[in-house]
């Protein structure tokens, strides 16, 4: 298809709460979104790199800056038969997967639109339905904390994720696991313990009975995620240090996980998510899709790749009503009574953004072409 035309976003979606993790704490979630155009028909993209580089070295506003300078320019006029030929012309760019993904993930729901089939099956996927778990972010109070997650034991979620960091750990699933002691659970670290000062505590997981371990080291670490599994017991979960399926390539060659999460934005769009979920299934290996709280939209793109059979774990697609007071989406991401998101045959993503919502939550536009 020959793209006529583009459009991107800087949007700010306040969250009904801030979200706290190891690197911080968020109150609105900063967001990209792009629309490509293509023989009168459009459709949207989305990348959530957070306000600031601190989930990974790009920002929301770096995604903006190098998606509309650089990227853009590279695919308005152009052919694109295939998202592989989207990454190729812009292999001469190194790194800024979101960026990447921000134009990656509409050239998807573009052409899967303007093909009359859902993303879901696009990407390959033979049934619409994605299972997922309960997320909770560093509260205030362990009893705040507890409370949570009865509400997620009533509701009989298939596994639940803790995040955790220096303070709020060991103690804390000493709570947790006193209250809850069957219930699956992994803990998410966003990189932020080191090998050697922390080894006692990082030890101190195995005690626990993990699903997993995510991204417990460094960003750009592969060699000591290799040393720590080599360590302990808990399987290893790489979240930022895969960033393209060349470093998972490298992450099975060394040992330095035994499960992968895959984020389109991380990964630099759904082509690599599919290549690495494939790389994944072919090893033998856990991989579950994870989220950078979407909008409805972007939400929906990491609902169509949930559905693919190779991602065995529970996913991070959270119902829009669990963090935003107003989605810009017409319809809003929802889970059945089983916890599961069911997308339909609607073709391309099946969430788009309502105009006036947009508008109201967008902080910088531009058009290319």
């Amino acid at each position: 298809m020959k793209i006529d035309a583009a459009e991107i976003r800087y949007v700010e979606l306040p969250l009904i709460s801030p979200w706290r993790t190891a690197y911080g704490e968020d109150a609105t979630i900063h967001s990209v979104m792009v629309r490509l155009e293509s023989g009168g028909e459009s459709a949207w993209g989305e990348a959530t790199p957070f306000y600031a580089p601190t989930y990974s070295p790009e920002s929301a506003r770096s995604v903006y800056e190098t998606a509309r300078e650089f990227f853009l320019p590279q695919l308005v006029g152009e052919t694109l038969d295939s998202a592989a030929e989207v990454m190729e012309r812009l292999a001469v760019f190194k790194g800024n997967s979101f960026a990447k993904a921000s134009v990656e993930t509409a050239w998807w729901a573009l052409d899967s639109k303007l093909k009359g089939i859902p993303l879901w099956r696009a990407l390959g996927a033979t049934e619409p339905v994605v299972r997922c778990g309960a997320d909770f972010g560093v509260q205030d109070t362990i009893d705040e904390l507890l409370a949570l997650i009865q509400t997620a034991v009533d509701d009989d979620y298939p596994r639940i994720k803790l995040k955790v960091k220096h303070g709020w750990d060991i103690e804390m699933l000493e709570a947790v696991r006193g209250a809850f002691p069957d219930p699956v659970i992994h803990v998410d670290c966003n990189s932020g313990y080191d090998l050697k000062k922390d080894i006692d505590t990082l030890k101190a997981f195995d005690r626990f009975n993990l699903a997993m371990i995510e991204q417990p080291l460094d960003h750009l670490d592969l060699i000591d995620h290799a040393e720590l599994q080599k360590q302990i017991q808990t399987p290893v979960c790489l979240d930022e240090s895969v960033k393209r399926p060349r470093d998972f390539e490298l992450a099975l060659r060394v040992g330095a996980c035994q499960v992968v999460n895959v984020k389109p934005g991380r990964v630099g769009g759904l082509h690599h998510a599919v290549m690495i979920h494939n790389m994944a299934r072919d090893a033998g290996m856990d991989a579950w899709v994870g989220g950078m709280l979407e909008s409805g939209v972007g939400a929906g793109i990491c609902a169509a790749l949930g559905t693919l059979p190779g991602f065995n774990y529970a996913a991070d697609v959270f119902p829009s009503a669990k963090f935003y007071t107003e989605d810009i989406a017409d319809r809003w991401i929802e889970q059945d009574e089983n916890c599961n998101v069911v997308l339909d045959e609607t073709p391309g993503v099946g969430f788009e953004p309502v105009p006036e919502r947009l508008e109201k939550v967008t902080v910088m536009k531009a058009n290319v072409g």
